[in-house]
């Protein structure tokens, strides 16, 4: 009777282990494991993206975002040449195509194959226009009135290169206007920069009469902002988002795509003039 006491008493003692034994559910264990997840994302999210970080920092504890910032075209070629990346946010859909084996011949003519198929959302829109520094000494109201500058040699310019979004979407209002970027370069009034922030910081310091940027740009370095391009002038701003497939944490990197379509994402977006563009 001994024998078989004790051996009732292991088997309870066992049992309440396992579901605590009268004292309610056992609650599962968290997941603790960490992972780094690294975002290669537009120069003109780097103030967004960086607060969302500790807004998802506090709902994702393990999860560290790694951000590489830089014009769209350097990402893409990083990702291409190699660069460890999970998720890659685009100014434009162009760089983001050349990276998507599902798109045509004539949009990705490398038959580039980076994309997660199924990932791929679009994820905000944005706006072109055109800024001026404190005190807008040029006086310049419009885009008109800048191609009328342009034209005339009394503007000085800062715009984006040609291989970055921001300088693209200038490009076509340059089409728009009927003015020649050679031309304008060789007569000296338009400048560059490799990326947004440097257009940026250009018409910030003073350094040019006006610059086109992005309207969240404008917004994070308190610029007054003249005049906004229509989608006439130079087409919708569109910021695709998608998981690579060589991702190494891909369920993780999804779900952090998941979060920048979310409300609080969405209101830190917003707040700067970003419009989303994903259901909520």
């Amino acid at each position: 009777m001994k024998k078989i006491a004790a051996m009732l008493l292991t088997f309870c003692m066992t049992i309440g282990m396992l579901v605590g034994c009268g004292s309610g559910e056992a609650k599962p264990a968290e997941n603790t494991e960490t992972v780094e997840l690294t975002v290669f994302a537009a120069a003109s999210m780097t103030e967004t993206l960086t607060e969302i970080a500790e807004l998802y920092k506090e709902v994702t504890p393990n999860v560290t975002l790694v951000f590489n910032f830089d014009s769209s075209g350097t990402l893409k070629t990083q990702i291409e040449e190699g660069a460890d990346c999970d998720v890659f946010i685009s100014a434009a859909p162009k760089q983001m195509n050349q990276l998507d084996s599902a798109m045509g011949e004539e949009a990705n003519p490398d038959g580039l194959d980076f994309v997660l198929q199924g990932s791929r959302i679009d994820l905000l829109e944005n706006k072109v226009v055109l800024a001026v520094p404190e005190g807008n000494p040029a006086g310049i109201t419009s885009y008109d009135n800048l191609a009328e500058g342009l034209k005339n040699g009394t503007v000085l310019l800062a715009m984006g290169n040609a291989d970055v979004p921001v300088g693209q979407y200038t490009q076509k209002i340059f089409d728009y206007y009927g003015l020649n970027e050679e031309a304008l370069a060789q007569a000296g009034t338009i400048t560059y920069g490799s990326n947004v922030k440097e257009v940026t910081t250009q018409v910030s310091e003073g350094a040019v009469d006006c610059g086109i940027i992005y309207s969240t740009d404008a917004h994070s370095a308190g610029l007054t902002v003249a005049d906004t391009a229509t989608a006439e002038m130079c087409g919708q701003v569109i910021y695709p988002a998608a998981v690579l497939n060589i991702s190494k944490n891909p369920e993780a990197a999804q779900a952090f795509l998941d979060f920048l379509k979310g409300e609080e994402a969405s209101q830190v977006f917003e707040a700067v003039g970003f419009a989303p563009l994903t259901e909520k």
